[in-house]
């Protein structure tokens, strides 16, 4: 019978919740998520729980962030370390004696030598120490589980509440951890755990008793009145305020994002539906959704057509007696809003887009770089060259260049900022600019995001690239690079939106010389100001990282970030090193995606050739390196050709040579391709035959020059070498 030291192995549901003050609801998923992988990992590190993410669940409202694992053990089972001495031919002598090194071994073990033990294995055999090692309980290891899920969670700013040293997004007032019904004494966060949860503010008695983890869901919603389980909540919110959108005669429109943030605003939602004055209709509707979706949390509706509709849906945190009053307090707030968008929609027309350029000096773009007004300039002088290379409207570029920041000190966009470039291309239309100039004054801000579409209008694109590249190489040139997950800035995304926009539209730009016409532009204004300041550092002046100008550094992050974009469309990150080897390297964009294509397709549809290619170059590229220094493809001389496959490998790339740098130059990298894998028997029978590191020197420095032109020649589409050989 076992003893109570060491009970059967019974696994149980383990149950984790931090009670909290109001957590911050656009926070709410990410914390949880983070908080609950975190200790989930942590668990299953120390052998209490089974590595299968299906046994995890994590809860979240805004008073609490919980995880329930199955299958956890109480205690770890015991385990025996194993502690490796001298092998045993160094263990005992040639009389069976044991030698010092086992001596040694068994004391600093605290043990005698007849307390170790032999282990072979196909490698050898050692003496060993086993140690039996009994497993911790689950109070301890939960407290250090705990404690690793809250160093996990993503925030900026923690805080302090009353005397206590301990630090959260949130004040953290109640810690429940049950496994089972048994209570595991736990602490995190200065509390030492219970089994005491709470319900709702206002729809429970307060404080909850749980006797088993497995009745926590059910004893909050039914007597806690909260809806612990986030997607639960979610779908009660989507039924609720389709069914009444319905019966209003409309159809909602739920955003996700205003969806995680509604359901981390709430515990015990309830929908209600509310209308506002039809004469609003005539406002933008982005305005409409934007005061209704950003400032109130309301979710919009549209009629039949898909055209808004004059009524909200909005999500109460309480069923209250008076549903009409509540309704009518959301309307009389949401009509408050509405008056004064469309206050501020009427008194920014009185005053002209072009004459608000001037007030941009008062507008901060960084305090090394000046203004948005000095920025416009720069974008003005940069989209020009941009619109010359790929033959735009030269004067339709600069006038979206000028106008492109106009709208930022509108009051409209001063209550609304998310709408910066929407509002822009509303008043320039009602201006009378046309549609090409308002559309690209609006798309010029895309992508937004990573999933965001680029812009396809060649006049948007010249201001996009512009845009971009300002901020690039001027950050970089003031130190603002991206550090870690920090990139205030947004850097990232707009070296990504620049390569995007460029592949997307298949334009023939060479983004080196697109970012030093940015850095121009930084000169030139520069050179403008009476009393230049201090200011980032420019072509011909050494900046902060590698001695690099921020033309260097804005290239190779952007050419680095266009790692993950390669990656995303399917591309290994083999072929896209084999690119970045080339030879000259592809400044090019779409050139570069070109090489990148073919050499995927290359090797997918011509496999052996490709590997044996591959090998080839890994060959040829270890002997150079290996090799005699300075020897140079121009080194080589036919007449002192000695062996048979050596004249056959020179011949053959004679013949092949012309055609294969005509092909590269027409960006026909496949077919340049095609042609380089007539190499393959040639090489591999040079290989066999032929003595490259030969015992004279001339020799041997002709067969390296060789070859060197071997790898010239394929270098000029990319360093095939450094593509691994799938066995």
């Amino acid at each position: 019978m076992p003893s109570e030291r060491n009970p059967p192995a019974e696994r149980k549901l383990l149950l984790v919740e931090l009670g909290t003050e109001e957590l911050p609801p656009k926070a709410l998923k990410g914390l949880a998520q983070s908080f609950s992988t975190a200790f989930f990992q942590g668990l299953v590190s120390t052998g209490l729980a089974e590595d299968n993410p299906a046994n995890m669940k994590w809860y979240a409202t805004p008073r609490r962030l919980a995880v329930g694992i199955h299958n956890v053990l109480a205690r770890q089972p015991d385990r025996i370390e194993e502690k490796r001495g001298p092998a045993l031919q160094a263990a005992y002598d040639e009389h069976g004696a044991a030698t010092r090194a086992a001596q040694g071994f068994a004391r600093s073990c605290g043990v005698s030598l007849s307390a170790l033990k032999i282990r072979r294995t196909e490698k050898g055999a050692w003496l060993v120490f086993e140690k039996k090692r009994s497993g911790s309980g689950l109070d301890e290891i939960v407290t250090q589980c705990l404690d690793q899920g809250i160093r996990s969670l993503p925030i900026p700013k923690r805080m302090r509440w009353g005397d206590h040293e301990a630090e959260f997004v949130r004040p953290v007032h109640w810690l429940l951890v049950l496994h089972g019904s048994d209570l595991v004494r736990a602490e995190a966060l200065g509390l030492e755990s219970g089994r005491t949860t709470r319900g709702h503010r206002f729809h429970s008695a307060g404080c909850l008793e749980i006797p088993s983890a497995d009745q926590y869901l059910d004893l909050l919603k039914t007597e806690g009145r909260v809806i612990a389980d986030y997607d639960e909540r979610q779908a009660i919110i989507k039924r609720q305020a389709a069914r009444l959108a319905s019966k209003a005669g409309a159809r909602v429109v739920i955003r996700q994002d205003l969806m995680d943030e509604v359901a981390g605003l709430v515990e015990w939602p309830v929908a209600l539906v509310g209308e506002f004055d039809r004469r609003f209709l005539d406002l933008p509707g982005e305005v409409l959704i934007a005061t209704m979706a950003d400032h109130q949390k309301y979710f919009h509706t549209v009629d039949d057509h898909g055209s808004l509709a004059p009524m909200f849906v909005t999500i109460s945190n309480i069923k209250s007696k008076s549903p009409k009053r509540v309704r009518r307090g959301n309307e009389r707030v949401l009509r408050a809003r509405l008056s004064d968008a469309e206050f501020f929609w009427r008194t920014d027309q009185k005053i002209p887009l072009r004459n608000r350029v001037e007030d941009l000096k008062g507008v901060s773009f960084h305090d090394r770089l000046g203004s948005i007004h000095g920025k416009v300039g720069r974008i003005r002088r940069t989209s020009r060259f941009i619109a010359r290379e790929l033959d735009v409207d030269l004067q339709a570029v600069d006038t979206v260049a000028e106008l492109c920041k106009a709208d930022l000190v509108t009051d409209l966009v001063g209550e609304f900022p998310e709408l910066q470039g929407t509002v822009g291309r509303y008043y320039a239309d009602n201006e009378g600019y046309g549609k090409v100039i308002a559309d690209a004054i609006e798309t010029h801000y895309q992508p937004r995001t990573a999933a965001d579409a680029v812009p396809s209008d060649p006049v948007a694109i010249c201001v996009a690239l512009a845009d971009r590249v300002d901020s690039l190489v001027g950050l970089f040139g003031c130190g603002e690079a991206p550090s870690g997950d920090k990139d205030p800035f947004a850097l990232r995304r707009a070296a990504l939106g620049v390569f995007r926009i460029i592949v997307e539209n298949q334009l023939d730009l060479d983004l080196y010389s697109l970012l030093g016409e940015g850095v121009a532009a930084y000169v030139f204004d520069t050179l403008q100001l009476p009393h230049p300041g201090p200011g980032p550092s420019f072509v011909g002046m050494e900046g902060e990282e590698g001695g690099k100008n921020p033309c260097n550094r804005a290239y190779d992050f952007t050419m680095e970030r266009s790692r993950g974009y390669f990656e995303l469309q399917g591309y290994s990150a083999d072929e896209y090193a084999a690119v970045s080897g080339a030879s000259p390297a592809p400044t090019r964009p779409m050139d570069f995606t070109r090489r990148i294509e073919s050499i995927h397709h290359f090797f997918n549809r011509n496999a052996s050739a490709a590997q044996s290619l591959a090998s080839a170059n890994k060959r040829i590229g270890n002997m150079l390196s290996k090799g005699d220094a300075a020897v140079d493809a121009k080194d080589f001389d036919s007449t002192m050709i000695c062996d048979q496959a050596e004249k056959d490998l020179a011949a053959i790339l004679d013949r092949i040579n012309d055609r294969v740098h005509s092909r590269f130059r027409s960006n026909d990298y496949a077919g340049g391709l095609v042609e380089l894998a007539e190499l393959k028997d040639p090489v591999d029978r040079f290989f066999d035959s032929v003595m490259v590191m030969h015992h004279d020197k001339t020799i041997r420095r002709n067969r390296l020059a060789l070859l060197a032109r071997i790898r010239r020649l394929f270098l000029g589409v990319a360093d095939i070498s450094k593509i691994r050989i799938k066995s």
